[in-house]
């Protein structure tokens, strides 16, 4: 013991500058200094639930823009998703009209550029580069807006490039789907595909705000109505035995486009997912967990498989049963708890199951299994998958029977061919 600290003496005094007459030349070669850095950065970002966004008497923009009371005319670039430009032909010119109305303090300094909406975006990284350009030649500086309108995919692709300029210009997402408003639009991270892996790039960015428009809503298919009420399900199951009686209750007003039902749920979820990034001690997902990910790792697989026919919203409800099926079977939840899961998603509308989901491999192992080594990759090399542990809470586990769970997927298939 003794001599141990006789050693770390010397290592200190050697690591310190040198003595009167010591040249640095005559310090021994193995002398180590470490100088540890320790930063806090904090973040902050509101969450706007509003109406009419673009309206001239709305001042939720220009005073979201001015949230920092910096007393400049504001700099501005907008982004629309082709599908909601599609849906509102005038929605470019009602931005337009917007800055106009307050120009002296908003400057938009170019009509506002219509992008490919859907999975496409994030497909295809030449269109980052493209995105990148265009803020580039507008010359937008550090405390310039990028203004994203449109689905999650859209906020995605935009949102990484405007993270990349410039290492980060303020973010303004403007989500217009059920997805983009109760989840993907409130998070901390962008990412697109590469190389067959989803979000295989990207980065994580704090917007500066989420404006949450509920009218978006109204211009949905039902089939993109519908999608995020999957991650509603999602959260509610290991996050909030109350809200997932609720979902359960209301179950089929969402396919029946009840509007205050939806704004309800997406207010709700939007909270909880708020409440977690919050929370959970690691916002930027350094550690090996992804909680919120419940019934993600084939959910994701199975859109690949898919090459993205299945919405995301139809692969998480999907995957979403198919792991309650497998935690009712490892005894984390009761037979009843999987039928009010079970249930609810059905009376809300999802398919629950696709052909995908049979494929096999050479081997007989299912194809869709393999999302599992992808998460495990992602999450830096150990397996860690989040299960309801009873409605509400949750735990993860490093370990995944693959026999029990394809035993799931087949009770799976049964279930929705007895429909």
């Amino acid at each position: 013991m003794s001599r141990t600290v006789r050693k770390s003496q010397q290592n200190s005094r050697v690591a310190s500058a040198p003595q009167m007459g010591t040249s640095r030349a005559e310090q021994p070669m193995n002398a180590t200094k470490t100088v540890l850095q320790q930063i806090t950065v904090g973040w902050s970002f509101p969450v706007v639930f509003t109406h009419a966004v673009f309206d001239a008497g709305n001042p939720v923009l220009v005073e979201t823009l001015n949230r920092l009371s910096e007393h400049r005319r504001h700099r501005a670039m907008i982004f629309v998703d082709g599908h909601v430009a599609s849906a509102l032909p005038a929605l470019a010119t009602q931005a337009e009209a917007y800055f106009a109305a307050h120009s002296r303090q908003l400057e938009l300094v170019a009509a506002p550029s219509i992008v490919p909406g859907g999975e496409a975006i994030k497909n295809d990284f030449t269109l980052v580069e493209t995105f990148m350009r265009q803020m580039l030649d507008a010359h937008l500086d550090r405390q310039s807006f990028v203004i994203i309108v449109g689905g999650g995919a859209v906020m995605d692709a935009v949102g990484l490039a405007a993270a990349l300029v410039h290492r980060g210009l303020r973010q303004i997402r403007m989500p217009t789907t059920v997805l983009g408003q109760n989840d993907a639009g409130v998070g901390v991270k962008n990412g697109v595909n590469f190389l067959g892996g989803k979000n295989a790039i990207g980065s994580f960015a704090p917007p500066f705000a989420v404006l949450n428009d509920f009218d978006f809503l109204l211009t949905l298919s039902d089939r993109d109505w519908l999608c995020g009420v999957a991650e509603a399900f999602k959260v509610s199951i290991i996050r909030d035995h109350a809200f997932f009686t609720e979902l359960v209750a209301k179950a089929e007003r969402y396919p029946a486009r009840d509007f205050a039902a939806m704004q309800a749920l997406v207010m709700r979820c939007a909270e909880i997912h708020l409440d977690h990034i919050r929370t959970n001690g690691d916002p930027f997902e350094y550690g090996r967990a992804r909680p919120l990910d419940f019934g993600h790792w084939s959910a994701h697989k199975l859109e690949i498989m898919s090459d993205f026919k299945i919405s995301h919203g139809e692969a998480v409800a999907t995957g979403v049963l198919l792991d309650s099926i497998y935690a009712e079977k490892k005894g984390w939840i009761g037979a009843e708890e999987l039928a009010q899961i079970r249930n609810g998603l059905l009376r809300s509308g999802f398919r629950l199951s696709f052909e995908e989901l049979e494929q096999r491999d050479p081997d007989g192992t299912r194809t869709v299994f393999g999302g599992l080594r992808d998460f495990q990759e992602h999450l830096g090399g150990e397996l860690t998958v989040t299960f309801p542990r009873g409605i509400g809470a949750r735990h993860e586990v490093h370990e995944i029977d693959l026999a029990l769970m394809d035993a799931a997927a087949n009770e799976l298939g049964k279930i929705v061919r007895s429909r």
